[in-house]
């Protein structure tokens, strides 16, 4: 039995999962963001021991996912969002290893998602995958060659950071990047702009529903700016297969269209349709990706040709 744990800045989720990966229990709790990196572990450590609680069966690893820029090497978030207090630098694997007495392994929690998705979810079976969470910010991770890429410096796949999307100001402190389009912020922010109301990108979304239309022209908007990013990732490594997550991305049915329209106006270089596939695991792609994560590097992982790492 593997855990596999999601460190939010809001909720903690933690799941137990069979070596298939089959989710036997889950829990949840706040996340301490405010209180720092030993509150945050100590969220998660006290998840896990509960749903340890409920079973005979001998945990093996735990995988975790967490917000920020991740060594996964060394285990420990190497950038956070101003969010989380201490977070940054802290030694996320070491801690829980030490309190668990198993093996733990740190990934980005967007990197997790992936895992997730490409091993159990959406995207079971495909070889090369983008993955794409547009949340409150916009997340990006990369599947090549039926595992995950981290690149150099733990940075690969990090579309919502690609410049060339206008000039607004980006929450890293770039500007013009796909999260100041995308983005659960970003649709607020720019609905706010069209029509002076305070709505969260939730209410933006049921308000176009009803037929407001400047609310569908902000998830249009959104929509050829998803595509564009997806074009680049097409042309740049070959890869046409997307999984969509996060909370923006449940209103596929506002985005579809801007989506499919900017694709099918300029087609990939390759000639090879790009699909985009939403996600199946919804909440529990990041826990279960970091399971699989933990199941792989302990070798227990069962059912599946993915790779460590």
């Amino acid at each position: 039995m593997v855990a596999g744990v999601d460190i939010g800045g809001t909720t903690t989720q933690a799941v137990l999962c069979t070596a298939g990966l089959a989710v036997l229990d889950r829990a949840e709790a706040p996340t301490p963001a405010a209180e720092g990196g030993r509150a945050m572990v100590d969220a998660a450590l006290s998840a896990v021991r509960l749903l340890l609680g409920r079973t005979s069966a001998r945990l093996l690893g735990v995988g975790v996912g967490a917000a920020g820029v991740v060594d996964a090497g060394a285990g420990r978030v190497l950038v956070a969002s101003d969010s989380f207090r201490d977070w940054a630098g802290f030694p996320v694997a070491a801690a829980v290893e030490r309190e668990l007495g198993v093996p733990a392994f740190l990934d980005n929690d967007v990197n997790a998602f992936l895992r997730g998705e490409a091993v159990r979810g959406a995207a079971a079976g495909e070889r090369h995958v983008l993955g794409m969470t547009l949340g409150t910010g916009v997340g990006g991770a990369l599947w090549l060659d039926g595992a995950l890429y981290d690149g150099p410096h733990g940075a690969a796949g990090e579309i919502g950071h690609v410049p060339g999307f206008g000039r607004l100001p980006c929450t890293c402190g770039g500007f013009g990047h796909l999260e100041t389009v995308a983005s659960g912020r970003a649709i607020a922010a720019r609905h706010r702009e069209l029509t002076g109301r305070d709505l969260g990108a939730l209410e933006v979304a049921e308000a176009a529903e009803r037929g407001d239309a400047d609310a569908a022209e902000v998830f249009a908007g959104a929509g050829a700016a998803v595509a564009r990013a997806l074009l680049i990732t097409a042309g740049l490594l070959d890869v046409t297969t997307c999984v969509l997550g996060g909370g923006v991305a449940r209103a596929w049915r506002l985005l579809e269209p801007a989506v499919h329209g900017a694709l099918a106006a300029e087609p990939p270089v390759s000639g090879h349709q790009l699909r985009v596939l939403p996600a199946l695991l919804g909440a529990e792609a990041v826990p279960v990706g970091a399971a699989a994560r933990a199941a792989a590097e302990v070798g227990v992982l069962e059912g599946s040709s993915y790779a460590k790492g």
